[in-house]
């Protein structure tokens, strides 16, 4: 009858979506798309306005990265790593290091457009991998954006009950932790859906606005840190740095893994890449520049902290704080409970940025309704993305306890660092047309994606049998499998070196970092 869909239509019905379904999630992006060239030569009206500098960004990345856990991570590692907690650091940064080139090379590299890791997969891969990239870091976020939020509300009320008038007369679901319901499933805080709101406001009056707040709130945050380094300096007594490393070199490399999460947030300046005047030059500068200003400042604050007081006497909750009260030195602890306000403060303004012009990219590519694309005429920044951030922050952080659910974050961001040093060497291979051994069996692309996630696997394997003490056979046999995937990599194909800023040692480095990257997402594991 007609009208009535026979078994057969609904067959060839159902195997054409599926179809579709598979070229669109398997497309990739071209590098220099139609849209990206008119965004990039400002002929579009939703394009955004290049107004930061190479101090700008820097100050971005900076402002990120840096928040509150310098003045807590340092302390409580310490106490089980000792004075090496300054060696955990610098190979965490080492390996921050390795990633930031490869940002650094894609950043000047492809258009200068909004999207970051996101966009890298897009160009690299397929849409389907930069469509869960995104997801991953939306999760990430949102919940690490909620989570900042109710610790910036705490430390607020902390500071305000210094007052007498507010002293023990701020109720908890104000900012204190919060007013829980139904068995916790609930947890009341209005001050912490306030202050997102603050922020977002504030982002959405223009870059230029937002870029004056987050480099005021860095500059003071760094100026405190500078002052307590240079006041604890004269407090240190070095025969507390010894031994050096009471509880061996595995509580080093342990701490590592923690302290890694220290430096996420350099990837930030990556997502500026739209509102920068010069980013096929400042975006490199600022990715680099802004990663080593950290690593000189947690250094710095990790021999302080080692050196003032033995680190077994290290308290758990505020380290440094109560190291500069033993001393006699509370004008200090008041500084760093504003240098802890500061820097969160920037940690959640940059993190709100960075969501909204992720948005921002997934509507201008069709993978989300085009209001997420619409860009406001006179402020030039995404305003409906913005307020779409704000709201999903607010309810998470006005509702629920969510500093649980942080502890899972590190997966959202060691994705995008994994599948950034990933991109480097796809779109490398698509410079050339063969590779240096033929294979009759698979194309070398797919050899190299294979080896890619050969690496990857035991990098997580590896992560796995270290965080239970597994026989170090298992180990061994991880290490030697990623090191052979690693020279076929080096061996069977060919890398050409990109326009701009090329990443030294791109087969070397990349593979290097992504098994190390694997080795935290266990290791922090409570």
């Amino acid at each position: 009858m007609r009208g009535q869909k026979t078994p057969s239509s609904s067959s060839s019905s159902s195997s054409s979506w599926f179809s579709h379904f598979c070229s669109s999630a398997l497309r990739t992006k071209p590098v220099n798309s139609p849209l990206d060239t008119v965004l990039v030569s400002r002929n579009s009206t939703d394009a955004l306005v290049r107004r930061l500098g190479l101090l700008d960004l820097i100050l971005i990345g900076v402002g990120a990265s840096i928040g509150a856990g310098i003045f807590v991570v340092t302390g409580t590692v310490a106490r089980d790593a000792g004075p090496g907690v300054t060696c955990s650091f610098i190979l965490a940064g080492l390996s921050c290091v390795l990633n930031a080139l490869c940002y650094a090379e894609l950043a000047s590299r492809l258009p200068a457009v909004v999207g970051g890791a996101y966009l890298y997969a897009y160009s690299a891969f397929n849409e389907l991998t930069a469509f869960l990239v995104f997801g991953q870091l939306m999760i990430d976020y949102h919940i690490g954006a909620a989570s900042i939020a109710r610790s910036l509300a705490s430390y607020v009320v902390t500071i305000l009950e210094m007052f007498p008038v507010f002293k023990d007369n701020i109720p908890s679901w104000i900012g204190h932790g919060g007013e829980e319901f139904f068995g916790g499933t609930l947890s009341i805080n209005l001050l912490a859906p306030f202050l997102l709101a603050l922020l977002t406001v504030i982002l959405c009056l223009g870059v230029g606005e937002s870029s004056i707040v987050n480099s005021f709130m860095t500059v003071l945050k760094v100026i405190i840190v500078i002052i307590v380094i240079f006041v604890g300096a004269f407090e240190v007594d070095v025969s507390n740095w010894s031994p050096f490393a009471p509880h061996g070199v595995k509580e080093i490399l342990t701490g590592a893994t923690i302290v890694f999460f220290a430096y996420v947030g350099f990837d930030a300046v990556a997502n500026s890449a739209e509102e920068s005047r010069r980013p096929q030059r400042d975006l490199p500068l600022a990715i680099i520049g802004s990663l080593l200003i950290c690593i000189a400042l947690y250094i710095g604050v990790c021999l302080v902290i080692t050196g003032m007081v033995p680190y077994y006497l290290l308290g758990e909750d505020a380290p440094l704080a109560e190291a500069f009260s033993s001393k006699g030195l509370k004008f200090v602890s008041i500084l760093i409970s504003i240098g802890a306000v500061a820097g969160l403060t920037t940690t959640l303004l940059v993190g709100l940025y960075v969501q909204s012009r992720l948005y921002l990219g997934l509507g201008r590519d069709g993978l989300l309704p085009s209001l997420f694309s619409k860009v406001h005429p006179t402020r030039h920044t995404p305003i409906h993305s913005q307020v779409w951030v704000g709201i999903v922050a607010g309810a998470l952080g006005g509702l629920f306890n969510v500093h649980m659910l942080s502890h899972i974050l590190s997966v959202g961001a060691l994705t995008g660092y994994s599948v950034v040093s990933a991109c480097v060497l796809a779109l490398r291979w698509k410079d050339k047309t063969v590779s240096q051994f033929s294979s009759r069996w698979t194309s070398a692309w797919r050899e190299g994606v294979l080896c890619i996630v050969t690496v990857a696997c035991c990098g997580f394997a590896v992560g796995i049998f270290y965080r239970f003490s597994a026989s170090y056979f298992f180990l061994v046999v991880a290490v030697v499998i990623a090191i052979l995937a690693t020279t076929a990599l080096c061996c069977r194909q060919a890398y050409t070196d990109p326009p701009g800023f090329s990443c030294p040692g791109c087969s070397h480095c990349a593979s290097c970092l992504r098994l190390f990257q694997h080795v935290p997402v266990c290791s922090v594991t409570p």
